[in-house]
């Protein structure tokens, strides 16, 4: 019962649905379909000189698959990349504290500022993809210090990783980190990187403009057309018709656009900000644990 009440719930929810944006354009279809009705019921001829509609549906109907296919690929692969961010900070932080000799007090601080500074590499892959201002929760991360310095960076996401393979290098010039350690670090550090890097490549490859613009083109054609086709027959009916038809085929291209930049604050977009969140938790959790097991030793 709560699976159907959950199903009708979401049939007509409209927050995160695309209905705002299409429907009025539907209402302005029908509102042409109408107008082609009293122009048809006055006795003018308002069937034109083709017997089908001038767009065949199957060409549109690929269109708007390949619209939503290719949207939704951009979105998965935006997926993909923070899961690569996500899961390689995991490991990056685990081995650097497992695999970083201590020899003091001051290098278990070091290493933990360290962690915490390559927690905001996440904060600030977030920001800088969404084109905000860096947030306080980024300045607790990386300290007063670092922060002055992250004001004048161009690509933050960048500087943070360069600071944090300095770190590793440093580690091992001091002889607390072995060459293989090095290596498997750096690798991984370079796969975040890559991943930063994917997402940046999705955000400024936008669809094809000309493709676009087609695309719009080819649907306001045929909804427009699409009275004229179906006026002799249904008559006043055509009018919700064109708009349950125009509703169908904007909402689909509208869902592609919705969808094709994963990285913002709508409801359609990947969760930002709980994942950086995630990130920020389970690095804690792992420096606990580590202290907890230092003590107990």
């Amino acid at each position: 019962m709560n699976d159907r009440m959950s199903w009708w719930r979401m049939a007509v929810q409209v927050h995160g649905s695309v209905v705002k944006r299409v429907l009025p354009r539907s209402m302005i279809c029908g509102l042409f379909a109408a107008l082609v009705v009293i122009c048809s019921k006055n006795g003018m001829q308002m069937v034109p000189p083709l017997r089908d509609n001038i767009i065949p549906s199957i060409v549109l109907g690929l269109l708007l698959v390949f619209r939503t296919n290719t949207a939704y690929d951009r979105f998965w692969e935006g997926r993909k990349c923070w899961g690569i961010i996500t899961g390689g900070t995991r490991n990056l932080v685990r081995r650097i504290l497992v695999a970083v000799e201590e020899r003091s007090i001051e290098d278990r601080d070091h290493k933990v500022r360290l962690i915490r500074l390559l927690v905001a590499l996440s904060f600030v892959t977030k920001h800088h993809l969404r084109h905000e201002p860096l947030c306080e929760e980024v300045r607790s991360l990386v300290g007063e210090d670092r922060w002055v310095q992250l004001g004048s960076g161009a690509n933050v996401p960048l500087e943070i990783a360069f600071w944090v393979g300095h770190y590793l290098q440093e580690q091992y010039q001091k002889g607390r980190l072995t060459v293989h350690e090095l290596m498997g670090m750096t690798e991984i550090l370079d796969k975040i990187m890559g991943a930063v890097g994917g997402c940046e490549r999705i955000l400024k490859t936008p669809m094809p403009l000309a493709y676009a613009i087609h695309l719009k083109q080819l649907l306001l054609i045929y909804c427009l057309f699409l009275p004229f086709q179906t006026v002799r027959d249904l008559g006043w009916f055509v009018v919700p018709v064109d708009i349950i038809v125009s509703f169908t085929l904007l909402g689909i291209e509208e869902i592609g656009i919705e969808i094709e930049n994963p990285f913002g604050a709508d409801t359609n977009d990947l969760p930002l900000d709980a994942i950086c969140q995630i990130v920020r938790l389970r690095a804690e959790d792992i420096i606990r644990l580590q202290s907890e097991s230092n003590d107990r030793s």
